[in-house]
Order: structure tokens, then C-alpha cells, then sequence
């Protein structure tokens, strides 16, 4: 009988396995498509804009810039802050339209860079960001550790540039392309061993409602580890026009 007892709590457990795998698959592909989407919104806008020298002119030749420039920060801030309090469709809908406003502040590129190295430089961060992405989902190592000492990072970051708006120093901007490629590249594994692990910590309450604000929150964390890894690369691999 204890044996028979043992093997149906085996069997229960391998069950629940199974389904919390099947569970997570499907959690990571809606993550990763939710950040296609973004990305293909993000690259529609700055394309249309980028190529558009009036739109360019009204945008980046006035003080508007500097909305355009600091806006993306501070709703990402304010997004996160609020999504607790949002339903999944507002959380989503809000998480397009940052994409579309991120579209905006980057459109300059086109107007610096030449196509071929856009290009060229979405391929190969492209590339990078799978690998890093299957690391962080496959390897055993915990990465917990990482946040702390990336996020710190991320701060340095951004007060470094925004201080290098009024210095225009290409020293100091060098400094910053080169630690943040590594920096996001390490997030990006980071990331998304976070998302893998908080969907198994709540996997078995089964909110639905908060499996697709999750979903969207890593879409989130891994667009702009995306997004941002492709910015400090283009600042080396990109041909200026």
C-alpha cells in the first residue's frame, strides 16, 4: 500500500511537472511574441519618421526633442508603477504605445546612419540576443545575483549620458556604448531566467489575469535589453551617413 502511495504521488508530481512545462513554453512564446509586436511597431514608427527630413526637422531641430528624448523614461517608470492596477488589455495597449513613442526617439538613426549598417546592426543583435535569451532559459547557474550589480549599472548609465548631452564628450560616450552592450547582454540572460522563474513560483494559482500582465512586463524587460543592447552596438558598428 505505501508503495502504491508513493507512486501515485510520484505520478501527481511528474503531472504537475509536465503541465507547469507546458505552461511555461507557452508563457515564453506570448513573452517573446508581445516583444515582436513591440519591436515591429518601434521599427515601423522610426522608419516612417526616420525618413520623413520635415518630421525630423519639427521633432529633433526644436525643443520638442527633448520631450521626445525624456518621455519613453519617464512613462516606462510610471508603467511600471501603475500596471498592478491596469487589466491585461490597458497594460498591453499602454505597452504599444511605448513602443510607438520609443519609434520616435529613435528615428534619428535613420537620418545618421546608412540602412545597410541599421541593418547590419539588427542582425547582429539580433543573434546575440538569442543566444543570450536561450542561456539565461537554459543554463542551471542561478543569475539572481546579476540584478543587483546590473541594475546599478543601468542607473550609471543613464546619469552618464544625460550628462554627456551638454559635454558632448566622444570619450565618455565611447565609455558608455562599450558598457552598455555588456551590460544589457548580461540582462538579457538575467531577465530572462527572471521570467522563467517567476512563472514557476506562481504557476500554480493560476491568475490568468496576472499571467498576461507577466507575459507583458517581460515583453517589456526584454524589448528594452533588445532595444538597447542595438543602440550601443550601432554606435560601433553603424556607418554615419
Amino acid at each position: 500500500m505505501a508503495e502504491f502511495e508513493t507512486i501515485r504521488r510520484a505520478g501527481a508530481a511528474g503531472a504537475r511537472t509536465v503541465e507547469i512545462d507546458q505552461g511555461l513554453r507557452a508563457h515564453m512564446n506570448a513573452v517573446y511574441g508581445l516583444m515582436s509586436v513591440a519591436m515591429l511597431i518601434t521599427g515601423g514608427v522610426a522608419f516612417i519618421v526616420g525618413n520623413n527630413e520635415q518630421m525630423l526637422a519639427t521633432i529633433f531641430g526644436t525643443p520638442l526633442k527633448w520631450v521626445v528624448m525624456f518621455a519613453p523614461l519617464i512613462v516606462v517608470f510610471a508603467f511600471g508603477a501603475m500596471v498592478n492596477r491596469m487589466s491585461a488589455a490597458a497594460a498591453q495597449m499602454v505597452f504599444w504605445g511605448f513602443a510607438a513613442l520609443m519609434g520616435l526617439s529613435i528615428s534619428f538613426i535613420f537620418a545618421v546612419y546608412t540602412g545597410v549598417s541599421i541593418a547590419q546592426t539588427f542582425l547582429v543583435t539580433a543573434i546575440a540576443f538569442a543566444g543570450l535569451s536561450l542561456y539565461g532559459y537554459t543554463t542551471k547557474k542561478d543569475l539572481s545575483g546579476w540584478g543587483t550589480f546590473l541594475m546599478m549599472g543601468v542607473i550609471g548609465l543613464i546619469v552618464a549620458m544625460i550628462v554627456n548631452l551638454f559635454l558632448q564628450s566622444p570619450a565618455i560616450m565611447f565609455a558608455v556604448s562599450a558598457l552598455g552592450v555588456l551590460i544589457f547582454a548580461g540582462l538579457t540572460a538575467y531577465d530572462t531566467q527572471s521570467i522563467k522563474n517567476e512563472y514557476i513560483a506562481h504557476a500554480a494559482h493560476g491568475d490568468a489575469e496576472w499571467m498576461q500582465k507577466s507575459a507583458i512586463m517581460g515583453a517589456l524587460r526584454l524589448y528594452l535589453d533588445f532595444l538597447n543592447m542595438f543602440m550601443f552596438l550601432l554606435q560601433f558598428l553603424g556607418n554615419r551617413e
